[in-house]
């Protein structure tokens, strides 16, 4: 997704908060939900990110130095990108993260479930007892079966289900497959996204324009749509916002866009559902590793540099954001609706 600023992340920053309760535990939750006794240098070998500090995620680590720093080698690649082919990978908790039951026999359906922040969150829901159905593009195949089989390896359902979300028909066709094949659906993550930098409000063409609005907008509607008929009390909705909603880059003007109205979305719907017991909130992320940034989310000089100018000196891995989606699923968060919660690094919020 995208850049704060001038090199931005991939997607997302925050606008409010919980009590100091709830939010104290978004910050524990992926200490709480993730344990691990292998070491980061050994789930480098099996595909995390690479420069990892050793040691569990349940050890004190130094975050600043927990996960590769830039400069990064320039990577180009064709929209959408593969996390497969990243240098370094990505870690999504392949190896890291292992849950404690949080989400046993919810079942929850996640765009963009492929590679980034969808990946992070379908592994961990698998791993909280969650079966999982997952939506991505054709081209991200071979990276949806890698997710596919982590969630299958938990002894949890996993239903993948390939297609453009642009199309209405097929956005409500995804939630009608996923809930006939899942057995019904507790959790909706709106999170794929389209993300293209254009250095000028005359580069952007009405085609481009069209793709953002629609793969970030009109989907996001269409699928909440379509499942709320299927969403009963305790069921929760999660969009996947920005830090470019508060503070857009210059290159990113119809992606910020769709970033504050996401926001907005967010708080609107929450309130339009709060009597069903449904809750909806949103993360917004600050620079996250993820394909987005390679395939045109970001100039290849901005790749290179990705995620210095935080206080941390790095980007996000998609695994330090597995604990909040799993809290904002949970019941933990029961009395959290109509926010919008960050991991910027440092960056700050709205």
């Amino acid at each position: 997704m995208p850049s704060d600023q001038a090199f931005d992340p991939t997607r997302r920053q925050i606008v409010g908060s919980l009590a100091s309760g709830v939010a104290a535990a978004a910050v524990a939750g992926p200490a709480l939900g993730q344990q691990s006794s292998q070491s980061t240098s050994q789930a480098v070998g099996e595909g995390a990110a690479a420069g990892a500090g050793d040691g569990s995620l349940l050890q004190k680590q130094d975050p600043t130095e927990q996960y590769p720093k830039p400069p990064f080698p320039e990577q180009p690649q064709e929209w959408p990108g593969l996390a497969s082919e990243m240098e370094p990978r990505p870690d999504h908790g392949e190896e890291s993260y292992r849950g404690s039951g949080r989400l046993t026999g919810r079942k929850a359906l996640i765009t963009g479930g492929d590679s980034g922040i969808g990946r992070a969150a379908a592994i961990a829901y698998a791993r909280e007892g969650a079966d999982v159905a997952i939506n991505y593009l054709e081209a991200e195949e071979s990276d949806a079966r890698e997710v596919i089989e982590l969630i299958e390896a938990e002894g949890r359902t996993a239903v993948a289900i390939p297609g453009d979300i642009r199309e209405e028909s097929f956005c409500r066709e995804l939630v009608e497959s996923a809930v006939e094949q899942l057995g019904g659906l507790d959790i909706l993550v709106n999170n794929a996204a389209r993300q293209q930098w254009k250095s000028s409000i005359t580069d952007i063409s009405t085609e481009d324009f069209d793709a953002t609005m629609k793969t970030n907008l009109y989907a996001m509607l269409w699928i909440t749509q379509a499942a709320m008929p299927h969403l009963e009390a305790g069921a929760s909705i999660i969009n996947t916002a920005s830090v470019v909603a508060y503070d857009p880059p210059e290159i990113l003007l119809d992606y910020s866009m769709t970033k504050a109205a996401i926001v907005n979305f967010t708080k609107c719907l929450a309130k339009q559902v709060a009597e069903q017991g449904i809750r909806v909130n949103a993360v917004a992320p600050g620079p996250f590793w993820t394909p987005l940034q390679p395939s045109g989310g970001q100039p290849q000089e901005n790749v290179t540099t990705f995620g210095e100018e935080t206080p941390m000196g790095r980007p996000g891995q998609p695994v330090e954001l597995s604990g909040l989606y799993v809290l904002l699923a949970s019941q933990e968060s029961s009395y959290a609706t109509g926010h919008v919660y960050s991991a910027t690094g440092g960056r700050g919020g709205p």
